[in-house]
């Protein structure tokens, strides 16, 4: 299945708390979305990897995703390695998207500034016909995506441009409350995490506020780009006032 928009986290909920207000936006504007998790997020510190799949396809369920598909890397130690470049250009090539966001450049959490690089680094080599890969027994046709986009994370990251997410932001707030056992939830008994303190969603969403007051709207989410990015025409950035 070619899709539009491929959203790509080292972890299970990482697009949800980074950019899912934006692929709600895009599905809403009828692009096809999806999402890779790079691994199931094993070494959580509450749930496993079998809870947080199944946290996962309930958000993607929330988000209407076209498709969503899980990379099975070593959580925490994965690396970005000729394997799993290969693993990840071969899904690149399967779902041939013209724009792919994934983490933030650097972040509190080291998998996230691995992951980005892998991401960036696998995109470029995706579009070179001298790397064969294979999917169902067939070779594939190199693809490499028009933009790659690094969402940001917990870190306060300059960005480059950002996305109005007003109208999806509740819907966004409902696909991060599916990983029930990941934030604050009264009826589910866990140590304290980072993320799973009661205050962690609301700095979020403050955050969300905050880059939103920057361009004129309620909530916005930021992203990064390596490379320049043109338009035809300045109504681009026409927006409604608020």
């Amino acid at each position: 299945m070619k899709i539009d928009i491929l959203a790509i986290g080292a972890h299970p909920d990482d697009v949800e708390l980074s950019c899912a207000g934006t692929l709600i936006v895009e599905k809403l504007n009828g692009k096809k979305v999806g999402v890779i998790d790079l691994t199931a997020g094993e070494l959580g510190s509450r749930g496993n990897a079998e809870t947080r799949k199944i946290e996962a396809a309930a958000s993607s369920e929330i988000l209407g995703l076209d498709v969503r598909e899980n990379l099975y890397l070593q959580d925490g130690f994965f690396l970005n390695d000729e394997q799993s470049q290969r693993k990840l250009i071969t899904a690149i090539r399967k779902y041939q998207p013209e724009i792919i966001l994934c983490n933030a450049p650097e972040d509190r959490h080291p998998d996230h500034g691995k992951a980005a690089q892998l991401v960036s680094d696998a995109s470029f080599l995706s579009g070179l016909i001298k790397i064969e890969t294979e999917f169902n027994g067939e070779l594939q046709t190199p693809w490499r995506p028009k933009y790659v986009f690094h969402y940001i994370q917990d870190r306060h990251l300059e960005p480059d441009f950002l996305v109005d997410i007003t109208t999806a932001f509740d819907k966004k707030m409902e696909s991060i409350l599916a990983y029930k056992t990941q934030f604050y939830n009264k009826e589910i008994e866990g140590i304290e995490t980072y993320i799973s303190n009661p205050d962690f969603l609301e700095i979020l969403k403050t955050h969300n506020k905050l880059l939103g007051k920057r361009i004129g709207v309620k909530f916005a989410e930021g992203f990064i780009s390596k490379k320049n990015i043109g338009i035809y025409n300045f109504d681009a950035f026409i927006q409604k006032t608020t």
